[in-house]
C-alpha cells in the first residue's frame, strides 16, 4: 500500500562531463523516465528535483540538500533516481544513505535501471560493487584532467586567463600581448611600493588620479553596467598585483593543488612544485624591480598617523624575543621623540620588557658605523677587495647550483626538444655574469684607490 500523503522525491542529476555522454543521461530524459515509472507504479505526490551542472563526488547541491531537508521532516515516503551514479559517485556517502540514513526516516530508494529496491532489497546483490565503481569513474576522469592539465602546464602555455595588465593576443589566445591602458598603472602600482608606499596609499593615490579599477576597466569595454564607486581601489587588489610574477613576462603555473578530487578547496602550492619559465610575454616589470618589492612586502610598514614613516621601519628585531621593533610617533612629538619599542611590550601587558631606543640615537649608530667601514676599506684595500670577492663568489657559486638544480627539476618535466640548449645558456650566461661583475668591481677599487 503507497502513503500518497508522503512526497515521492524524483531526482535528476547531471554533470558536466555526464552531459558529454549523449542525450540519454540529460535531464529531460531523466524527468520523463522518473515521471512515467512513478505513475506506472501508481506514486501522484510527486516533487522533482533536478541538479544540473554538478558534480556526484559529493552531496553540496541544492536539489539533493532540499530533498534531504524533507527526509529529516518526515514528509518524504520514496524516493526515486534513474541509477545509483544519478543519486551520488561517492561510495561510502551513497552506502550511507541508502542502508542507514533512510530506512531510519522509513523513506523507500529506488533505483530502477540498477534494479535496487530498499523495501525489496537488491534484486542481483550488486548494489556495493556498482556504487564502488561509479566512485571510480569520477577518479579516473580526474587522473586523465590532471595528467592533461600538466601537459599543458609545462609546455609553456598559461593555465588561466590573462590578469589585469595583460589580454590575449588575437592572434594566438595562448599569447599574453601588454594591455596599453592597464599597464602603465601596474608599472606605477610598483614603483609607488618601492617608494615606500603601501597597499592602502597606493589605494587612495589611484582613487586620487581617477584611474579605474579593473572591474570597471572591463565593465567599460564590455559595455556592461558600471560599480557604484569605478575608482575605489581594494587593498587586497593592490596586495594581489604586487605578488603576480607574471608581470615580469614569465609563465607561472600550478601555483595552487587539490588534495583530492573530491576537494575543491585550492592549497598554495610550494616553490619547488611550480613551474616557471622565463621570457613567455612582453615584461611590464624587471625581475630586479618584482624581487626588491617582494623583499618590502615581508617587511611591511605600517603608516603612522602622524604621516612620518620610521627610517628603519620593518628592519629592526628585539634581541630577547625576536619581535619587530615598533615605531612610535605622533603630531605633538618632536623629531627627537620618535623612537622604536618592542611589539611584544604593548604596555607591560604582553610577554617581554620595553626595549626602548630613539631614532636619532640609532640614527648615528648606524652612520658610525658605516664610517667604520669605509675607514677600514681605506686603510686596507686589497684585504678588503679579496674578502669582498670571495664572499661575492661564494654566494655566486650557490646562486649557479640553485639555478641548475632548479633547471633540472624544470627539464624533466618540458618536452623533449626544449630540454638541451637553455640549460648551458643559463649556465653560460650566469657565468659570464660572473667574470664581468667581478671585473667591473676590480676596476672600480683600483680607481677608488688610485683617487
Amino acid at each position: 500500500m503507497l502513503d500518497q500523503q508522503k512526497i515521492t522525491i524524483l531526482y535528476c542529476r547531471l554533470s558536466n562531463e555526464d552531459a558529454q555522454e549523449g542525450e540519454s543521461n540529460s535531464i529531460a530524459n531523466q524527468r520523463e523516465y522518473l515521471t512515467r515509472y512513478a505513475r506506472d507504479h501508481g506514486y501522484t505526490n510527486l516533487k522533482i528535483l533536478v541538479d544540473d551542472g554538478y558534480t556526484g563526488t559529493n552531496f553540496n547541491r541544492p536539489g539533493v540538500q532540499e530533498g534531504f531537508e524533507l527526509v529529516k521532516q518526515g514528509l518524504v515516503g520514496c524516493w526515486l533516481v534513474k541509477d545509483l551514479s544519478r543519486f551520488g559517485r561517492d561510495y561510502l556517502t551513497v552506502g550511507q544513505y541508502t542502508d542507514i540514513i533512510f530506512p531510519s526516516y522509513d523513506v523507500r530508494f529506488i533505483a530502477i535501471n540498477d534494479g535496487v529496491d530498499s523495501n525489496r532489497g537488491d534484486s542481483e546483490g550488486f548494489a556495493a560493487i556498482r556504487n564502488l565503481f561509479n566512485e571510480w569513474y569520477p577518479r579516473d576522469t580526474s587522473k586523465k584532467v590532471r595528467v592533461s592539465l600538466r601537459q599543458r602546464g609545462t609546455s609553456g602555455k598559461h593555465m588561466g586567463k590573462p590578469p589585469y595588465g595583460y589580454r590575449c593576443d588575437p592572434e594566438d589566445k595562448d599569447h599574453w600581448i601588454l594591455d596599453e591602458e592597464a599597464a602603465p598603472v601596474v608599472k606605477l602600482i610598483f614603483d609607488l611600493c618601492i617608494d615606500g608606499k603601501g597597499p592602502e596609499q597606493i589605494a587612495r593615490i589611484l582613487e586620487e588620479k581617477q584611474i579605474m579599477t579593473a572591474k570597471a576597466l572591463y565593465a567599460k569595454r564590455k559595455k556592461k553596467p558600471m560599480p557604484e564607486r569605478p575608482y575605489h581601489w581594494g587593498n587586497q587588489s593592490i596586495a594581489g598585483i604586487l605578488e603576480r610574477q607574471e608581470y615580469t613576462g614569465c609563465t607561472c603555473n600550478f601555483k595552487t593543488y587539490s588534495k583530492s578530487y573530491k576537494l575543491k578547496k585550492r592549497i598554495p602550492n610550494e616553490p619547488e612544485n611550480m613551474f616557471y619559465l622565463p621570457d613567455t610575454q612582453e615584461a611590464i616589470v624587471s625581475q630586479a624591480q618584482f624581487d626588491r618589492v617582494q623583499e618590502l612586502r615581508k617587511n611591511k610598514r605600517r603608516p603612522a598617523k602622524a604621516e612620518r614613516q620610521g627610517l628603519f621601519s620593518g628592519l629592526l628585531f628585539c634581541a630577547d624575543c625576536g619581535g619587530k621593533l615598533h615605531f612610535a610617533t605622533s603630531k605633538s612629538f618632536e623629531g627627537k621623540q620618535d623612537h622604536y619599542v618592542c611589539n611584544n611590550y604593548k604596555s607591560n601587558r604582553g610577554t617581554c620588557t620595553a626595549h626602548y631606543i630613539r631614532e636619532d640615537v640609532l640614527r648615528e649608530i648606524v652612520l658610525e658605523r658605516i664610517r667604520a667601514v669605509n675607514e677600514y676599506i681605506r686603510s686596507d684595500v686589497d684585504g678588503f677587495q679579496e674578502e669582498w670577492l670571495q664572499c661575492r663568489r661564494t654566494d655566486q657559486e650557490r646562486s649557479i647550483r640553485d639555478d641548475k638544480r632548479s633547471w633540472n627539476r624544470q627539464r624533466n618535466a618540458l618536452p623533449i626538444w626544449m630540454s638541451s640548449s637553455p640549460g648551458c645558456t643559463r649556465t653560460m650566461f650566469l657565468e659570464i655574469s660572473i667574470r664581468t661583475d667581478t671585473e667591473r668591481c676590480l676596476r672600480t677599487m683600483k680607481r677608488s684607490r688610485n683617487g
